[in-house]
């Protein structure tokens, strides 16, 4: 069974019985900003936004996320983590954040306000500015995540499974607009799964094992790419 299809399962499961005993529940007011980073290998102008990225990951405050788009393998390379569920995701954000369409290198925080992602000043202001979490508190363990009571909007919210490398890895480009250059990469999103709703009570979710040097994030979100309301990671 692919990771891939591993992961889709766990959406399935049943909300499981009684609460998280190997982990400590998150509270809101502990919990990180969330910037995104939506990049290509095939963009030249995506490189400074990676090291952005690399910067904004050293704060505590602060989880990262890089996910890599497939809309610039036209040019000739084929971005080595790029997938469609990322471009989708991107897309989905575009409209709510007032963008005419995706563009790389594009950061987002907490789902609610978007910037070039070369400009490291422009998004310190953003976390700076950013709301605090009204979100539910969670709990990650192992083998499942737990998330707390709240308040949500009448359509609920969506809980998605992340998973990503904490690592920076060093990726070559044969062709396209960044040919012969060695790109830095950080915080890369390996895979993507909504694993349910949350509708403002308690529930929980098996997680599948995570793959050997991977780090788990759990993000609640509003539905057609809204706010972050709550985010955790291991």
């Amino acid at each position: 069974m692919s990771l891939s299809s591993r992961v889709l399962m766990a959406g399935t499961l049943l909300a499981l019985s009684g609460p998280a005993s190997a982990t400590e529940f998150v509270t809101p007011d502990r919990q990180p900003i969330v910037v995104e980073l939506f990049t290509s290998q095939g963009c030249s102008s995506c490189p400074p936004a990676n090291a952005n990225l690399i910067k904004l990951a050293e704060r505590p405050d602060v989880l990262a996320l890089s996910f890599s788009v497939t809309y610039w393998d036209y040019l000739g390379w084929k971005d080595v983590f790029g997938q469609p569920a990322y471009t989708q995701r991107q897309a989905v954000y575009e409209p709510r954040l007032g963008e005419s369409g995706p563009f790389t290198p594009q950061m987002v925080v907490d789902g609610r306000a978007s910037a070039i992602g070369f400009n490291l000043r422009e998004m310190q202001a953003l976390i700076a500015s950013s709301p605090p979490k009204t979100g539910p508190s969670i709990a990650l363990a192992s083998d499942r995540v737990d998330i707390g009571k709240g308040r949500t909007g009448s359509g609920g919210s969506d809980v998605w499974l992340v998973w990503f490398d904490p690592a920076t890895v060093q990726v070559p480009v044969r062709r396209g607009e960044n040919t012969g250059r060695t790109l830095p990469h950080s915080h890369v999103v390996h895979h993507l799964a909504r694993l349910g709703a949350w509708n403002g009570e308690s529930v929980a979710f098996r997680t599948p094992a995570i793959p050997k040097g991977l780090k788990t994030a759990i993000l609640v979100q509003e539905p057609g790419g809204g706010p972050i309301l709550a985010a955790a990671t291991d």
